[in-house]
Parts: structure tokens; C-alpha cells; sequence
């Protein structure tokens, strides 16, 4: 049985009474930010892969098609909402039945039935905003794109167990890392490669620099970039033990760097390789990797920490808490890494000390030109308290009128 024609009339005035609440509150967020809105990014909206996407790159462009997904079926649910309370509602209103309906129907009517249907608007209508905002709607305050000269290096260090060996450094020179050194703390190896680096990085201005780790596998810790800061933090937390540190896979670790620079449109484009071992694991063979490196025009500059002889490595503690020392000797390979520079056309270098590893940090920059490439920053602004705020004020205007205008006995 078809309804009745005022039953649609009804319907009609709810669904335009939505719309006409809706656009009253866009008026604040379109007066605040006019233009912003022209050319807002929305977070939720899943961008384009690229022709050779990463999983990481997958895995986040399935999670934000799925909460823009949401955001859909979110926005579909609200005209059920409302039509739940307004039309909906009748047939969920006590009725009581009596033998002469005329009177009543012929009867005055207050104004205010004619806002039964008002609560259901006014959260209609707040609903939409607050979908739209779960959207997360940005703008960019600021853009510029400059031409900056730079270099893309990335450094390659090594985390194997022969890292934890003493190196030659006051302990009151180096930077302060996440765990504190005690007193009677003498620098090690990796100590000193974190501290070298992290000055590394903070003097240079306009070079995009990545970080790959390794021991007995290769990991991206972080990949080409100008936010100096983030690398340098990301140096300083840098342990022992993050991964397995029985073996040393010196041709996987140049061929993950290698691979982060496929796409880099830099003229001079570098690896710095930072190891105090002997290649003896991994997939990818040292002299393989060097040649992956030629092909892709990436020099691999090497840096060897020790010399090969004895050293003191810290085996525990005494009865008092003073560090034990054990003298011991890790093998190293000074004619495979002279070999990967050299077939780059790249340069080897030794560094007993700390001050031998900064000068051959300084002087593998001296070997290298300078391209151009287009460095953007951007300011990005949050709008969804712009859709939030008037949600809340149309939520708060609902439970006005259901207090004092419309109120339902019982």
C-alpha cells in the first residue's frame, strides 16, 4: 500500500530542512577558510601507487582506501538516521485508541509540533560534518619549492659484534646517546662511528642523506632526505643487538643502499660504507654489489674502523661494577673494500681514531660534485575542527530542542 501523499510531502520538507542546516553550517568554515578549501587534500583519500610500490607503500594505500571506505559507508548511513528519527518514529510512538477521532484531529495544533521533526534534522546534518572531518581535510599554508645544490649520500653502518671493540676516543668528546655511560666507560667502535656521523649530518646543508644499518641482514633505517634532525635523532638511538650481530653482510648492505638510489636524480650520488669487518654473509656478493653500484652511477666510498689488530672489547663487569676487558682480534679486509671504491671510482679509507674517522667523512665530500635538485617545503593545516566545531554546536542545539521544545510523554 502506497503512503499517503502528505507522508512524501513530510519527507520532502525533512530531507531540504537537512540540506538548508548543513549549508548554514558551512558558513562559518567557509568564511574562516574560503580558499583553503578549494584545494584541501584529504588525509583518507588513498593516492596513487607507483609503478614499483614498496610493501609499506601498499600496506598504507590499503589502510587509508579502507578508511575512506568507511567514510563512504559512514555518509550513506546518515539519511537512515534521520529518516529513523523523523518519519521512522511514528511507528515507534504510543498510540491510544479511542471511539471518536474528529475532535482531535479538528482540534488546535501548538507550533511546536511543528519542530517534532527538527532533533532528526539538526543530527543529520551533524552527522555529515563529523564524517566529512573523520576525513581529515588539509591544507597546504605554504609552498616553496627552491632549487637547492646537493649531493645524495647515503651511510651504510656496520652493527656486527666486532662494533662493540674500544676505539680510541675521549669518552668526554662524545655525544651523549639514549643509554648513559657510566665513569669508567671507554668509547667503543660504534660510539664513536654515532658520534662522527651525527656532526656529519648536522654540517651539511643542502645534501639529501639516507641511512642503512646491517650486521648479519641490511635494513633501511632511513631513506634519502633533507630533515637532518630526524636522521640525526634516528643515529643517536642506534644500539647494539637492535639486530643479529654474528655476521657481516657487507654486499646485501651496498645493495639496499644501492637500490634506495635507483630513483634519485642526482648527478653525485654516494654510498658510505662505515666497517670494521670481513664480508661473510649475506645474498648479494661484496664485489656484485660494487658492480650493481658502477651500473647505477653510485660511488661507494669505504671506510675501514681498525687496522686489524688487537683490541680490548668489554667481556662484563667485577665484583664492583668496573667493566672487564678481553683482548681480542677481528678479522678485517682492506683489499675488498680498496677493491668496491676503486671499481666505483670512488676512494678507500683506515681510521684508527676519532679524528681519523671525521677526516675521511670530510674528505669523501671533497671527492664529490654537486647537482641540482628541487627541495619543497610546505606547511600543512589541519581543517577538520573547522567541520568538528559546527557538528558539536548542531549536537548541542538537538538536545536544546528535545529539552525545552519537543519533549514526548511518556
Amino acid at each position: 500500500m502506497r503512503p499517503p501523499p502528505a507522508r512524501w510531502v513530510r519527507a520532502t520538507l525533512v530531507g531540504l530542512s537537512t540540506v538548508a542546516a548543513l549549508a548554514l553550517a558551512c558558513v562559518w568554515p567557509a568564511l574562516a577558510r574560503g580558499e583553503a578549501w578549494r584545494s584541501a587534500q584529504w588525509a583518507a583519500w588513498p593516492g596513487p601507487l607507483g609503478a614499483h610500490p614498496s610493501t609499506a607503500d601498499a600496506l598504507s594505500w590499503v589502510l587509508r582506501a579502507g578508511g575512506f571506505l568507511a567514510l563512504g559507508a559512514g555518509l550513506l548511513v546518515v539519511p537512515l538516521i534521520v529518516w529513523r528519527m523523523t518519519l521512522g518514529a511514528d511507528s515507534r510512538v504510543p498510540r491510544l485508541g479511542v471511539p471518536a477521532i474528529a475532535p482531535i484531529v479538528l482540534g488546535p495544533r501548538g507550533w511546536r509540533a511543528s519542530l517534532r521533526d527538527a532533533p532528526g534534522v539538526l543530527r543529520g546534518a551533524a552527522l555529515v560534518l563529523a564524517v566529512l572531518a573523520l576525513g581529515r581535510p588539509q591544507s597546504v599554508l605554504r609552498g616553496e619549492t627552491n632549487e637547492e645544490s646537493g649531493i645524495d649520500i647515503i651511510l651504510v653502518l656496520d652493527l656486527s659484534g666486532s662494533m662493540s671493540a674500544v676505539m680510541d676516543a675521549p669518552a668526554e668528546d662524545l655525544a651523549r646517546g639514549p643509554g648513559e655511560r657510566g665513569p669508567h666507560h671507554r668509547p667503543t667502535r660504534i660510539d664513536v662511528a654515532k658520534d662522527v656521523l651525527i656532526d656529519f649530518v648536522r654540517r651539511r646543508k643542502t645534501d639529501r642523506i639516507g641511512v642503512v644499518v646491517f650486521a648479519k641482514q641490511a635494513f633501511v633505517l632511513s631513506p634519502p632526505t633533507l630533515d637532518y634532525a630526524l636522521i640525526a635523532s634516528l643515529v643517536s638511538k642506534i644500539e647494539l643487538g637492535v639486530i643479529d650481530s654474528s655476521k657481516t653482510a657487507i654486499g646485501d648492505a651496498v645493495g639496499t643502499a644501492v637500490a634506495r638510489m635507483r630513483r634519485s636524480n642526482a648527478r653525485s650520488k654516494a654510498v658510505v660504507l662505515l666497517t670494521d669487518g670481513d664480508s661473510n654473509e649475506g645474498v648479494i656478493a661484496p664485489e656484485y654489489a660494487a658492480h650493481l653500484a658502477q651500473t647505477e652511477g653510485v660511488r661507494v666510498y669505504t671506510v675501514q674502523i681498525g687496522n686489524g689488530d688487537d683490541v680490548d672489547v668489554q667481556t662484563g663487569t667485577d665484583l664492583f661494577g668496573q667493566p672487564v676487558y678481553a683482548r681480542k682480534r677481528f678479522p678485517v679486509n682492506p683489499e675488498l673494500l680498496r677493491k668496491m671504491a676503486h671499481e666505483t671510482d670512488a676512494e678507500a679509507f683506515i681510521a684508527t681514531d676519532k679524528n681519523g674517522l671525521k677526516n675521511s667523512m670530510h674528505s669523501i665530500l671533497d671527492h664529490l660534485e654537486k647537482t641540482k635538485f628541487e627541495a619543497q617545503a610546505a606547511t600543512m593545516e589541519d581543517l577538520f575542527p573547522f567541520l568538528l566545531v559546527p557538528a558539536v554546536v548542531l549536537l548541542a542545539l538537538e538536545a536544546l530542542v528535545r529539552l525545552l521544545l519537543v519533549r514526548r510523554f511518556p
